[in-house]
């Protein structure tokens, strides 16, 4: 494990929340809408098709090719909520998986209702997906696609305070 004062960064978590978080009263409203689409890389085009659309129950909204990289398709499906999810494949460029690291992201956290989530861990069990968290956030569960990309399931509503989270000191 790293070194670290958990302390010091408890005292550091505690000064930002109170000098930036804002009671819901007085926030500002957001200038953005939504997110449009978050843009990830994926191997094979088909096979994050079945495990998005046809595993997890995402529509596939668009498919074209890459206006940027010949030969490269642009994929998107609809995750709720006006929001899309959306993968490039790069043929020919002999991308490697990454690691997880500074800049990379981390997992994407998608809400689902209560019925979908527990439909979705028997699904994930029949396909042989191994999937984690109940243990540390019992309103979530992490699995990761065909390439590596962690996903979260929250059986949360949008713009709420995950359930397992510590109240506020």
């Amino acid at each position: 494990m790293a070194n670290r004062d958990l302390v010091a960064l408890a005292e550091r978590r505690a000064d930002l929340r109170k000098r930036y978080t804002k009671p819901e009263d007085e926030r500002p409203e957001s200038v953005g809408r939504g997110v449009h689409h978050l843009a990830l890389i994926c191997a094979d085009p088909e096979r994050t098709i079945r495990f998005y659309q046809d595993l997890l129950g995402f529509p596939l909204v668009e498919l074209f090719e890459n206006r940027d990289y010949e030969g490269s398709s642009h994929f998107f499906f609809d995750i709720g909520g006006g929001n899309m999810l959306a993968f490039f494949d790069f043929p020919g460029l002999g991308l490697e998986p990454v690691p997880e690291g500074l800049g990379g992201v981390q997992h994407v956290a998608i809400s689902v209702t209560p019925a979908v989530f527990n439909a979705t861990k028997q699904k994930l069990k029949d396909a042989g997906v191994a999937f984690m968290g109940e243990d540390r956030a019992s309103e979530s569960i992490y699995f990761k696609d065909p390439d590596n990309i962690q996903v979260e399931f929250i059986r949360q509503p949008l713009m709420t305070t995950p359930e397992s989270a510590p109240p506020e000191e």
